[in-house]
C-alpha cells in the first residue's frame, strides 16, 4: 500500500511538471520546493531536481522546436556562457544554512516569475554578444549551485529586454535548461553526489515525464492558465520564505 506522503510527493511533482513545462521550464524550482516541504536533505535535492529537469526539459525542447518556437542564434551565445559555469556551480558545495537561504531566494524569484505574465511581442531586437555571455555565465553558475536549469531567470531577461517574443523565449529557455541541467549533473557526478539518490527518484521521473508531455504539448499550442500559475507561485513563495526564515 502506498503511503499518503508518497502520493502527495508524486502528485506535487506531476503538477509541477505540467505547469512548468507549459511555459517552457523544466520545473527544478518547483521540485526543490516539494522536497523542501518534505525536508529532503540538500545533498539529495540538487541532483534530484536536475535529473527531473533533464527528462522534462528534453520533452519540452522537442515540443517547442517542432512547433517552430526556437532560435539557434539566440540560444547559442547564452548557452556558451552558461554551460561551463553550470559545471563549476555543480561542483560547489554550499554550507546547509547558506544553501537554504540561496534556494529560498531562488524560489521567491521563481514565484514572482510565475505570477506575472510577461510579453515582448513588439520591437524584438538582437542582444549584444557580450551581454549574452555574461548573463549566461551568471545564470549558469547560480543554477549549478542551487540545482535548477536557469530558465526561470533567462525567460524574463529575454522578454524584458525585448530579445524574443514569448513563445520563442520559452523554446530557447527549455533547451537552455536542458544543457545546464546536464552540465550541473556532470559537476554533481564528479563530486560523487549522484550515488546517494533514493530509489523512489525513478518513480518521480516517471510522473515528471508524463506531466512534461502534457504541459509542453499544451504550452506549444498557446495554452495558459494564470490562475494555476499563481497558485503554484504562492506555494513557491511559502516554501522560499520557510527556507530562509525557519
Amino acid at each position: 500500500m502506498v503511503e499518503p506522503t508518497t502520493l502527495l510527493v508524486i502528485s506535487a511533482i506531476f503538477l509541477v511538471a505540467v505547469l512548468y513545462s507549459s511555459v517552457g521550464h523544466g520545473g527544478a524550482s518547483g521540485y526543490l520546493a516539494v522536497m523542501a516541504f518534505f525536508a529532503v536533505a540538500p545533498e539529495v535535492t540538487r541532483p534530484t531536481a536536475l535529473l527531473l529537469n533533464l527528462f522534462v526539459a528534453t520533452i519540452g525542447t522537442i515540443q517547442f522546436y517542432r512547433a517552430g518556437y526556437f532560435s539557434w542564434r539566440l540560444f547559442l551565445p547564452f548557452a556558451a556562457g552558461s554551460i561551463p559555469m553550470a559545471f563549476v556551480g555543480g561542483m560547489i558545495h554550499l554550507p546547509t544554512e547558506v544553501y537554504k537561504i540561496v534556494l529560498g531566494a531562488v524560489l521567491c524569484l521563481a514565484a514572482v516569475r510565475l505570477a506575472i505574465h510577461l510579453k515582448s511581442d513588439d520591437g524584438i531586437k538582437d542582444p549584444p554578444l557580450i551581454a549574452c555571455l555574461l548573463i549566461g555565465g551568471v545564470i549558469g553558475l547560480l543554477s549549478g549551485m542551487v540545482g535548477v536549469g536557469g530558465g526561470i531567470f533567462l525567460t524574463p531577461v529575454l522578454l524584458l529586454m525585448h530579445w524574443a517574443e514569448a513563445r520563442v523565449a520559452a523554446g530557447v529557455s527549455v533547451l537552455f535548461i536542458l544543457v545546464n541541467s546536464i552540465s550541473g549533473l556532470v559537476g554533481q557526478f564528479y563530486k560523487g553526489a549522484l550515488y546517494g539518490l533514493p530509489a523512489e527518484v525513478w518513480g518521480w521521473i516517471g510522473v515528471a515525464v508524463i506531466g512534461g508531455i502534457i504541459g509542453s504539448t499544451l504550452g506549444s499550442k498557446r495554452f495558459t492558465s494564470m490562475t494555476l500559475r499563481r497558485m503554484l507561485a504562492a506555494v513557491l513563495l511559502f516554501a522560499g520564505i520557510k527556507l530562509i526564515f525557519v
